[in-house]
């Protein structure tokens, strides 16, 4: 069981990796104002999602403790982040703020996994 939980743990963070990295690379275009969502980040929400929901339910059946609000804090965030990048993205320009809304609520995704214990 412990594989299958480390492997799902590495596709959680390659999905972070693209939802984030995606982010980063349309930094300097979000400054020009032609920043867009690329594949990438629809890509890694969508792998965030389905990688995080197996894990909650590989650590339930490991009777492992979950704790039910971090994880509800976590995905409502990424269900923000997921509704923004898809609605937006075939649109050639996203505005600044809601690109930046998005690089925000996905770094404090991060830290919420990282830092709540």
């Amino acid at each position: 069981m412990d594989v299958l939980t480390h492997l799902f743990v590495g596709l959680h963070i390659i999905g972070i990796a693209c939802l984030l990295g995606g982010f980063l690379t349309q930094m300097k275009a979000m400054g020009q104002g032609t920043a867009r969502f690329v594949p990438a980040m629809l890509h890694g929400a969508l792998t965030m999602l389905v990688t995080g929901a197996i894990l909650v339910g590989l650590n339930q059946a490991d009777d492992h403790h979950v704790n039910n609000i971090k994880i509800g804090v976590k995905l409502a965030l990424l269900i923000v982040i997921l509704g923004l990048v898809y609605v937006k993205r075939d649109e050639e320009r996203v505005d600044k703020r809601l690109f930046g809304v998005v690089g925000l609520l996905t770094t404090a995704n991060v830290f919420i996994a990282v830092l709540w214990t």
